[in-house]
């Protein structure tokens, strides 16, 4: 089987290359690189070498090597594996560190191997959206893409946990949801609901969460679908009308969370 490598770069995040391999043949000598890499195995066996030690990094492991560690990998068995790579700039990991702690300290990360199948699984899931153009700037992912990065750097000690913040004041609750009351058709972002409330986005997931009891993407998408019931119920739009007039652009997948949300399907509601 051939080697296969694939690096997609993303306009809408600069900073951020993806990296999709499958190795069979190919080894990585000695080597050190300028950014942040996180590593993930899907599929087969890497050996890894760094800081004078050798671990074997299959699914459900996730390898964090910061610039200018040195180090190698290469396939165990016949049939090589498949390795997919988020690869940060130090201007990138420099924002994000800044967004989750509130300081401009640069971060310090150092290298780690996690076994850590549910954080695996799940970064594996959002190089999958970050992939697909559509999906990567929806509140769902940009909120997945700070928690896992501050489970990341705070497990590698490159930044300190944060204790919790507080609530959100009811001024910003209610300007929260008359924005997106009046916006429930277009596409509602992390950072324009932080800006309401002249908070980071991080700060704001989790001042959010404190307040609500549910995060900002569940919330909005109970709200996306109440107003969905509303329309249906006067029976005067077509689903699909009904699907993108709040907010669904895939109908199918309006269809699904409606079925998961009220057990019915929008035809039968």
């Amino acid at each position: 089987m051939s080697d296969r490598v694939h690096y997609r770069h993303l306009a809408d995040m600069p900073g951020l290359v993806l990296g999709a391999a499958r190795f069979s043949t190919f080894s990585f000598d000695r080597h050190f690189h300028l950014d942040y890499h996180i590593g993930l195995v899907t599929e087969g066996v890497q050996r890894l070498g760094y800081g004078g030690k050798t671990v074997l990094a299959g699914p459900g492991t996730v390898s964090l090597m910061p610039p200018g560690e040195i180090h190698d990998g290469t396939g165990v068995g016949e049939h090589g594996y498949m390795l997919r790579t988020f690869r940060l700039s130090r201007e990138l990991l420099n924002g994000i560190a800044e967004d989750l702690t509130g300081s401009v300290r640069e971060p310090e990360p150092t290298a780690a191997t996690l076994e850590d199948p549910v954080l695996a699984t799940r970064l594996v899931r959002l190089f999958d959206v970050m992939q697909a153009t559509e999906q990567r700037e929806t509140l769902a992912a940009q909120s997945e893409w700070l928690r896992l990065m501050n489970a990341l750097l705070t497990r590698s000690h490159a930044i300190t946990a944060q204790p919790p913040g507080g609530a959100l004041s009811p001024r910003q609750w209610q300007r929260v949801r008359d924005y997106c009351s009046a916006h429930l058709s277009e596409k509602i972002t992390l950072d324009a609901l932080a800006a309401l409330c002249d908070l980071g986005r991080f700060q704001f997931l989790r001042q959010f969460k404190q307040t609500v009891g549910m995060t900002p993407h569940a919330w909005l998408l109970r709200l996306r679908l109440e107003h969905a019931c509303a329309l249906l119920s006067r029976g005067a739009q077509s689903i699909a009308d009904v699907a993108q007039g709040v907010g669904f652009y895939d109908q199918s997948h309006f269809n699904r969370a409606f079925r998961q949300a009220f057990g019915v399907s929008p035809s039968a509601y």
